[in-house]
C-alpha cells in the first residue's frame, strides 16, 4: 500500500505541473487532444487493464466504465486485482469485448474524459481512415477523446507508441518511459542474440494455442504469432497452411511437419479449465500445470513428435498476447528455439522483475513451465 501512495503522490504532483493541455500520436497516427490527464476512462476492452497497471499504480481508480471480459476470461487475475483494489466489482460494465455488444449511449453517460480501444474494435481495416468510423465519430461529435491502441495486430511496431500515447494520456510519462525502456532492452538483446541466424536455422515450432480447450488443433497462421515467432528464431508451421491469424490445422499436417518445438498456451481461466484447457497463469501450480500440458499432449496424440520425445515441450500464458508482455512470450521462446545463443537470459526473471518493478498487483503464478520439472523458461 506505501508503494501505490508513493506512486500516486509522484503522479498528482507531474499531474498538477501540467495544466496545459496534453497532445498524443495514437497507434495510427492520430492527434488526440485532451485538456488534463484522464482520470474518467472507458475501456472497450478490460484486457487492456493489466496494460494500465504497468504504467500506473491504481488502474481502477482510472475506470469510468469497461467490458465485462476481465471478470470473465481473466477470472483468476480478476480475483487476484479485487483484493488489492476492491472497488474493480464496481466499475460499470457497458458492453462484453464485441463491438456489438458495446453501448455508446451508457459509455457517454458515464462522463468519461477518454475512450480506449483498437482500431479492430472501431471497426476499421488496415489502413483505412479512422474517421470512417461510425464509432469514433460518435464519441468525437460527444467531445470525447478516443485513444486507438495496438498490442495485437501488430505489436512488434505499435506496443511502444502505444504505451507513449496511453502514459502520457493518464500523465504517467515518468513510469511510462521506465517500463518502455525495459521492454526495448530486452527485445534488443534477443533481436542482437539472433541477428546472423542463417535461413536453415529457423527450426518447425508449431504454437498449440488454447490447447484443450478447442478440438486438435488450434494454431497461429499469418500476423501477430507468426511474427513473434519468426522474431524469436523460428518457423511457425501454421503459417504454411492458415492464410488468417489463427485457424486449426490437422494432426496428420502436425506429424509430417514434426515440428522440434511444441508450446501450447492457455489462460487458465475457470471456465477454460473445465474444458481441459492448460491450468496455467494466475495461482496456477507448476505440478498442475505440468500434468495439464502432459495431458493434452496424450489427448491428442501428438506424444510421438519430436519435440516431445527430445523434451522441448513447454507451455505458456496466453495472456502475454496482447500485452507489452509479449516480450516474456518471445524471450521464453528463443530460449526454446535456440538454447545456446540464449544463455544468460531467462523470462522468468523478466517476469519477476516486471512484478517487481511496475506491477503494484503481481503476476502470482505459474506462466511458464517445461515437460521436464529441470526444464528452466
Amino acid at each position: 500500500m506505501k508503494r501505490i501512495l508513493l506512486s500516486l503522490i509522484s503522479l498528482f504532483i507531474a499531474s498538477s505541473l501540467s495544466a496545459a493541455p496534453i497532445t498524443v500520436t495514437d497507434a495510427v497516427g492520430r492527434t488526440v487532444t485532451l485538456d488534463k490527464p484522464a482520470e474518467r476512462i472507458i475501456l472497450t476492452q478490460a484486457r487492456h487493464m493489466p496494460v494500465l497497471a504497468l504504467l500506473h499504480p491504481d488502474p481502477i481508480s482510472l475506470l469510468a466504465g469497461w467490458s465485462d471480459e476481465f471478470k470473465t476470461s481473466f477470472a483468476n487475475e480478476y480475483e487476484h486485482y479485487e483484493k488489492v483494489f476492491p472497488a474493480i466489482n464496481r466499475i460499470p460494465v457497458v458492453g462484453r469485448h464485441t463491438p456489438d455488444s458495446f453501448s455508446v449511449e451508457q459509455s457517454l453517460a458515464l462522463r468519461p474524459d477518454l475512450v480506449v480501444l483498437t482500431a479492430r474494435f472501431a471497426g476499421l481495416l488496415p489502413d483505412q481512415d479512422p474517421n470512417d468510423s461510425e464509432l469514433i465519430r460518435r464519441f468525437t461529435k460527444a467531445g470525447v477523446p478516443v485513444l486507438i491502441v495496438d498490442f495485437f495486430m501488430d505489436p512488434l511496431n505499435n506496443t511502444v507508441p502505444s504505451l507513449k500515447a496511453l502514459g502520457a494520456a493518464i500523465g504517467a510519462e515518468q513510469q511510462t518511459q521506465e517500463f518502455v525502456s525495459f521492454y526495448e532492452d530486452q527485445m534488443a538483446d534477443i533481436q542482437a542474440r539472433l541477428a546472423d541466424l542463417q535461413p536453415d536455422e529457423f527450426p518447425p515450432v508449431f504454437v498449440h494455442a488454447h490447447a484443450g480447450s478447442t478440438d486438435c488443433c488450434n494454431s497461429p497462421g499469418t500476423g501477430t504469432f507468426n511474427d513473434m515467432i519468426r522474431f524469436a528464431g523460428g518457423h511457425n508451421i501454421g503459417a504454411d497452411v492458415l492464410k488468417t491469424p489463427t485457424g486449426n490445422i490437422n494432426y496428420e499436417y502436425i506429424n509430417a511437419s514434426n515440428p522440434s518445438v511444441y508450446v501450447a498456451t492457455g489462460t487458465g481461466a475457470k471456465r477454460r479449465s473445465l474444458a481441459g484447457g492448460l491450468a496455467i497463469g494466475t495461482g496456477a501450480e507448476a505440478d498442475a500445470a505440468r500434468q495439464s500440458l502432459q495431458d493434452i499432449i496424450e489427448s491428442n496424440r501428438l506424444q510421438h513428435l519430436k519435440a516431445i520425445q527430445t523434451n522441448n515441450a513447454h507451455g505458456i500464458w496466453h495472456a502475454f498476447n496482447d500485452s507489452p508482455l509479449h516480450m516474456i512470450f518471445i524471450q521464453a521462446l528463443a530460449g526454446w528455439i535456440h538454447p545456446e545463443r540464449m544463455q544468460g537470459s531467462s523470462a522468468q526473471d523478466t517476469l519477476d522483475q516486471v512484478n517487481e518493478r511496475f506491477l503494484t498487483v503481481p503476476l502470482q503464478g505459474t506462466y511458464l513451465i517445461g515437460l521436464s520439472p529441470n526444464q528452466e523458461p
